[in-house]
């Protein structure tokens, strides 16, 4: 097992355990976390995909990974999860497989499924200590659908279902749901937020995770241009300013304790990643809306109260 950090992207493996050619959106932010997240974890995986943006990454019956796929509903990817790892297990202690040729069981899901509808199910693999990988995509909305408001949806992001107007100019009226935290109160062996533009705390973080048997989860910050009303070229950008201006914290948490892996010198005001977003254009236009902007950068402002890097 190579558990080994590195220092720079040049120190990326070169091989790619997933393939091009998807169906997926271009500058998909998810899709990009992805492929970093399998370098790290090698093609010995099998995915088990919960219904949401990524079900179009297999096409019957072909799929982009190396590795084995499973799909299943949005709610039950844990459960499924929990079936495959049984069956290896039995594999081999019956011998019919060696224990070399064991497999990573990687769940896959939206933050659809991980912050509504799969919580429960998710809360019951990490209680019953499931040895397995948990990455979430979150595109901050169910994109798949027509990006209707999810828990993990910010507050004054407009989407299908918080459309502007005149009942509410600012979109969605709550904030997002803390699922970092949510997980963290289950002590987890380990669990990590990560983001697309930081290629190495992202493959770091993976590989520190291989120390630790049972449950293992990721929350992909990740930028969604059909949702978010973006440029595609400019995804990288966003997801490096969401962590520049403070909205999205990279840390990490080992049995329930709880560390920040990168703590910006200095931050951006949070308006440098919003006015990018057409999702957040109302805020600017045709009227600057200055309480809900003064709200949000205050709320970032609060959490980073006393954080040191």
């Amino acid at each position: 097992m190579n558990t080994l950090s590195i220092k720079s992207i040049k120190d990326l493996p070169p091989e790619e355990n997933l393939l091009s050619g998807t169906a997926m959106c271009a500058g998909c932010g998810g899709l990009l976390a992805l492929r970093h997240c399998l370098k790290a974890l090698g093609e010995k995986t099998v995915i088990v995909n919960a219904a949401g943006c990524f079900t179009l990454l297999s096409i019957y019956p072909f799929t982009p990974f190396k590795g084995s796929w499973l799909y299943t509903a949005m709610a039950s990817a844990p459960a499924g999860a929990q079936g495959v790892r049984d069956a290896l297990d039995i594999l081999i202690k019956k011998g019919r497989i060696k224990p070399d040729e064991d497999l990573k069981v990687v769940v896959l899901t939206g933050d659809g499924a991980a912050y509504d509808m799969g919580l429960s199910s998710t809360s019951g693999a990490i209680y019953r200590d499931l040895d397995f990988y948990y990455i979430c995509y979150d595109n901050e909305a169910y994109g798949n659908t027509g990006f209707q408001w999810s828990g993990a949806t910010p507050y004054a992001s407009k989407t299908a279902t918080t459309p502007v107007g005149k009942i509410s100019p600012t979109g969605a009226e709550v904030s997002k749901k803390n699922l970092f935290e949510i997980w963290r109160s289950h002590k987890p062996p380990y669990l990590a937020t990560i983001s697309p533009a930081h290629q190495v705390d992202l493959f770091n973080k993976f590989k520190k995770a291989e120390k630790y048997k049972g449950p293992k989860l990721f929350i992909s910050h990740s930028p969604c241009p059909p949702g978010w009303a973006t440029d595609p070229s400019h995804s990288v950008k966003l997801a490096k300013l969401s962590v520049d201006t403070g909205i999205w914290a990279l840390k990490e948490a080992v049995y329930g304790e709880a560390a920040h892996t990168l703590v910006p010198k200095k931050f951006k005001p949070v308006e440098e990643y919003q006015q990018e977003q057409g999702r957040f254009a109302h805020l600017f236009k045709p009227v600057r809306q200055e309480e809900a902007l003064k709200k949000i950068q205050e709320g970032v402002e609060k959490y980073w109260k006393g954080i040191k890097g």
